[in-house]
């Protein structure tokens, strides 16, 4: 389990030939991170000199908390679904019929880990983006290391998920991951620009 092994056994089995875990379960692991990150500016973010947005400050700490927690289980459950999508390719192609209908189902349940990968993302550029305005100075760089965590994360997760539109025959299915992957985009684009906000605002 992902949440409860330690960074060097994860990072082995990462870099192993083992199927499991791979980019999607990075691509999560990648956005808890910028909710931790998202957390920590925040939980600075407080004593005399934050009176007016202390309270405000902590309230993005523990949504951060439950979004990092999210992700985790997010990275899990790709490792679980990709799991079952290559089970699926193991079914004999002389059994066409069940082989593909496997494939398409495992496909579709694949894509979910990815789908909740880009929400949270767009979630922790979102309080990244505040904590620009409100966030202590001291860690702003930490903000920006947030938003390309999350910018990471979400490209990382389009990847697959455009394979796995391209491997969909239902169309119903392939609109909904589509319009993920434009969410996914918005929010590329905004943990860019937020990136380079910081960058400036540091730089001064």
């Amino acid at each position: 389990m992902i949440s409860s092994e330690t960074v060097t056994s994860y990072l082995e089995r990462l870099a192993s030939k083992a199927p499991t875990p791979g980019g999607g379960a990075a691509a999560a692991m990648q956005v808890a991170q910028g909710a931790a990150l998202v957390s920590m500016v925040a939980e600075f973010t407080a004593g005399p000199c934050f009176r007016d947005v202390e309270a405000e400050a902590e309230q993005i700490a523990k949504r951060a908390r439950i979004l990092m927690r999210s992700a985790l289980y997010a990275a899990q459950e790709d490792e679980r679904c990709f799991g079952q999508l290559s089970n699926a390719y193991r079914i004999p192609k002389d059994q066409t019929v069940q082989r593909s209908a496997a494939i398409q189902e495992a496909t579709v349940v694949a894509s979910e880990p990815l789908v909740s990968t880009v929400e949270i993302s767009a979630v922790v550029v979102t309080l990244a983006q505040r904590l620009l305005v409100i966030g202590n100075p001291s860690v702003l760089s930490d903000v920006a290391a947030a938003a390309e965590a999350a910018r990471a994360a979400t490209r990382t997760a389009v990847v697959t998920l455009q394979m796995n539109i391209a491997a969909l025959n239902d169309q119903k299915h392939r609109e909904r991951l589509s319009d993920t992957v434009n969410q996914a985009m918005a929010t590329i684009a905004e943990a860019e620009l937020l990136s380079d906000q910081v960058r400036a605002a540091v730089t001064v």
